[in-house]
C-alpha cells in the first residue's frame, strides 16, 4: 500500500526527531528552519513534544531577508552579526540539549553579489559560531541536518517542469533517498546504519596510512594520521545519546593528516557555498596545503574561502561514498551539499572532527595539531567521486590495496 503525502511528511518528522536527533525525554530542542518549512516544522515540534521534549523553540530563516541585506544594507555594516543567535546555540550545547537544522536555500541566491561581501558574511558568521561548531564537531550534543523543497531550489533541479510540478518532484526525490517512502522507515534506517557500520569497521581494522585517488583530472594522495577512526551513519554524545547527523547519509568518513595531501584533485559536482555556485574546479596540494586553484565559475569565492584562515587551505575530512548510492542513482544534481556529498566521494576544507582520532575530543589544540588534526573557522565539503574513480589504501609497508574500483566498494 502506497503512503499518502501526509503520511510521508509525518514519517519524515518522526524520523528527524527519533533517528536523526535521537531526542531523549527531558531535553530541549532548537529547530533552525526556513519559513517555507512551516508545515513540516510544526509536525517536528509535535513529534518532539510527544518524545518527551521539555521545550521546543524555532529559529526561522528566510532567503528574502538575506538577499535584502545584500541589496540594501550599508556596505560598512557587514561585519555585524546577531550575537544572541550564536550565544543561544552555544548555551544549548553546554546544557546538553539538541539542535535540528532544516537546510534549504536558493543555490543562486547571491550569484550577482560582491564576492568580497559574500566571503565577509561567511567569515563573520563562522567566527561567532565557532564555539558552537567546536561542540558540534566534538559530538558534545545530539544534532541533525535535514532538508525540504523550496520553490527556487526545486526550479534549479527541475527546470524543464512546470512550477507547480517542481516542488512535488523534489519532495518525491527527498522521500526516496531518505527512505521515507518505505513501509517502515525506522527499520530501513536501522539496516542502513548496520551496513555503514560494517564498512567503517573494515577500514578501522586496516588502519591504512594513506589513500590514493585516481580519476580523470585527479591524481591525489591523502595521508591519514596514526590512530585515526572511521565513522559511519550514527554518532554518540558523551551522555550516550545516539544520533544521525545527516539525513540522508551514505558515507563513512575520517580525518586526513593536515600536512599530508599531495597532488591534484578535481570536483565532480558543483559546490553551493554561501549562495554562490562554484563549478568545474580543481585544487592542487603540496605538503597538505592548497597551492593552486582553478574554477570555471565562482573562482573568486573559492579563493576567499581558502583564504579564510590558515586551516581553510588544508583538509579536515575525507569521506567515501559508492557511486551506487540512492542519491547518485537518482541521476539528480541537487545543488545542495547535504545531498550531493552523499552521492560522491568527498573531502572537506577546514576544521576536522576531533572524534576522528583516538582521544581527540580531550586533546589540547596543540596536541590535536601534532596528531595531524586541522583547525579552522571553515568546514566545507566538496565532491570528487564518480564512476571513474579508483581509491586504494596504502598499507604500512607501502602496498596498495583496493578500496574502490570504478566508484564502487572493492571489498
Amino acid at each position: 500500500m502506497s503512503l499518502s503525502f501526509e503520511q510521508k511528511l509525518q514519517n519524515y518528522a518522526e524520523l528527524a526527531v527519533k533517528i536523526g536527533v535521537g531526542l531523549r525525554a527531558g531535553q530541549r530542542l532548537m529547530v533552525r528552519a526556513p519559513i517555507e518549512s512551516a508545515p513540516l516544522t510544526r509536525l517536528i515540534v509535535a513529534s518532539a513534544y510527544k518524545a518527551g521534549a521539555r521545550l521546543v523553540d524555532v529559529l526561522w530563516t528566510d532567503d528574502a531577508v538575506t538577499l535584502a541585506r545584500f541589496n540594501h544594507a550599508p556596505r560598512d555594516s557587514f561585519e555585524e552579526y546577531p550575537t544572541w543567535q550564536a550565544e543561544a546555540l552555544t548555551q544549548i550545547a553546554e546544557n546538553g540539549d539538541a539542535v535540528l537544522s532544516i537546510y534549504a536555500t536558493d543555490p543562486d541566491l547571491l550569484k550577482d553579489q560582491d564576492p568580497d561581501l559574500v566571503a565577509l558574511v561567511q567569515r563573520v558568521a563562522q567566527t561567532h559560531l565557532a564555539p558552537f561548531r567546536r561542540k558540534v564537531m566534538s559530538d558534545a550534543l545530539n544534532w541533525s541536518l535535514i532538508s525540504l523543497p523550496i520553490a527556487s531550489w526545486a526550479a534549479k533541479i527541475f527546470p524543464q517542469s512546470e512550477p507547480d510540478e517542481q516542488i512535488a518532484q523534489l519532495w518525491e526525490a527527498i522521500f526516496k533517498v531518505c527512505r521515507i517512502d518505505q513501509p517502515d522507515p525506522v527499520a530501513a534506517w536501522q539496516q542502513h546504519v548496520a551496513e555503514l557500520s560494517a564498512r567503517k569497521d573494515y577500514l578501522n581494522a586496516k588502519a591504512y596510512t594513506a589513500l590514493k585517488y585516481t580519476a580523470p583530472g585527479t591524481d591525489f594522495t591523502l595521508g591519514l594520521p596514526d590512530n585515526h577512526i572511521w565513522h559511519g551513519a550514527h554518532s554518540q554524545t558523551p551522555g550516550g545519546i545516539t544520533f544521525i547527523a545527516n539525513i540522508p547519509t551514505e558515507e563513512v568518513f575520517t580525518m586526513p593528516h593536515k600536512d599530508r595531501a599531495e597532488g591534484v584533485v578535481s570536483s565532480s559536482k558543483p559546490l553551493s557555498y554561501g549562495g554562490v555556485l562554484i563549478e568545474d574546479f580543481s585544487l592542487t596540494f603540496a605538503n597538505g596545503r592548497v597551492v593552486n586553484v582553478t574554477a570555471k565559475k565562482g573562482e573568486a569565492v573559492l579563493r576567499k574561502l581558502i583564504d579564510t584562515d590558515e586551516g581553510s587551505a588544508r583538509l579536515g575530512e575525507v569521506a567515501l561514498v559508492p557511486h551506487s548510492s540512492p542519491i547518485s542513482q537518482s541521476g539528480l544534481l541537487f545543488y545542495n551539499t547535504l545531498f550531493d556529498e552523499n552521492a560522491s566521494n568527498h573531502i572537506a576544507l577546514g576544521r576536522a572532527y576531533r572524534f576522528c582520532v583516538t582521544g581527540g575530543a580531550d586533546m589540547s589544540d596543540e596536541d590535536f595539531a601534532a596528531a595531524g588534526g586541522n583547525d579552522s573557522l571553515a568546514h566545507v565539503d566538496f565532491m570528487i567521486g564518480s564512476d571513474e574513480m579508483d581509491v586504494a589504501g596504502v598499507t604500512r609497508d607501502g602496498q596498495l590495496e583496493p578500496i574502490m574500483r570504478a566508484g564502487e566498494w572493492a571489498f
